[in-house]
């Protein structure tokens, strides 16, 4: 449950239109559920604003989907990340939305406001994968995004002819593998902040996205933070989170 939904509950108690049953009802599972195999978070988007995500990625398939559903029932929204095509399949939300590349899934029973603005660039086609995941996931938090793919800086005109999209951005992800250049390079051309998201593609001295990762750590360039490895979902809540205190303003 979020901050909005808590609101409308109790005011609808308020007014009423809720019972105190139907508003105990919902607070019980507060904070959490246990599940024996999981304790559902249904508390966490009022504490961080960001609701508890399915992270698929070692679970039984069977769980993931428990979880999802629990999920779902109580805040009518849900997302999977790092999941199959099975666990879509065994899902059955009406409306939900399954991105093969991203490995990431969407639900929600009622449109999503996106707001502001969050630009995500990948440096080549091999890591849109990762450009995705942060992409649907700040557009799953409410951010709007617009995305740049294949800008890398084996063609550094492809970036500059493209500077016009910086002014209307928030916040930028910039998705690079191989070397990791170009958070660099955008970092030099904008005063917007920078969440730089090293990829594990490249060839052998790559070294499974290190070598990206320690170029971006060690940027000459201020104002760029860095997530971990693939992390594309922890740059688009990040990136949302930048953005949404832009929008506040």
């Amino acid at each position: 449950m979020d901050t909005e939904s808590l609101k409308n509950l109790l005011n609808s108690f308020k007014i009423g239109t809720a019972s105190l049953d139907d508003v105990l009802k919902t607070l019980k599972h507060m904070p959490y559920e246990d599940l024996e195999f999981a304790r559902v978070d249904h508390h966490r988007a009022l504490i961080s604003g960001i609701a508890e995500v399915v992270f698929g990625e070692g679970k039984k398939t069977e769980d993931s989907i428990a979880i999802a559903h629990r999920i779902y029932e109580k805040s009518g929204k849900v997302l999977l990340t790092r999941v199959n095509e099975d666990v879509y399949t065994g899902l059955n939300i009406e409306g939900a939305s399954y991105d093969r590349d991203a490995r990431l899934i969407t639900a929600s029973a009622k449109s999503i406001e996106q707001k502001g603005k969050v630009l995500i660039i990948s440096a080549g086609t091999a890591d849109i994968p990762i450009a995705k995941e942060a992409a649907l996931t700040a557009s799953f938090l409410g951010s709007a995004v617009e995305t740049l793919f294949d800008a890398g800086v084996a063609g550094l005109h492809r970036i500059l002819k493209n500077m016009g999209l910086f002014d209307s951005a928030n916040a930028i992800v910039v998705i690079a593998g191989m070397e990791g250049a170009l958070p660099s390079v955008v970092g030099a051309l904008t005063d917007k902040p920078i969440i730089a998201v090293p990829t594990s593609v490249g060839y052998g001295t790559s070294l499974g996205g290190l070598t990206a990762l320690f170029a971006m750590l060690n940027s000459c360039v201020p104002g760029i933070a860095v997530m971990n490895i693939d992390n594309g979902f922890g740059a688009g809540c990040f990136a949302h989170k930048i953005n949404m205190l832009s929008v506040k303003e």
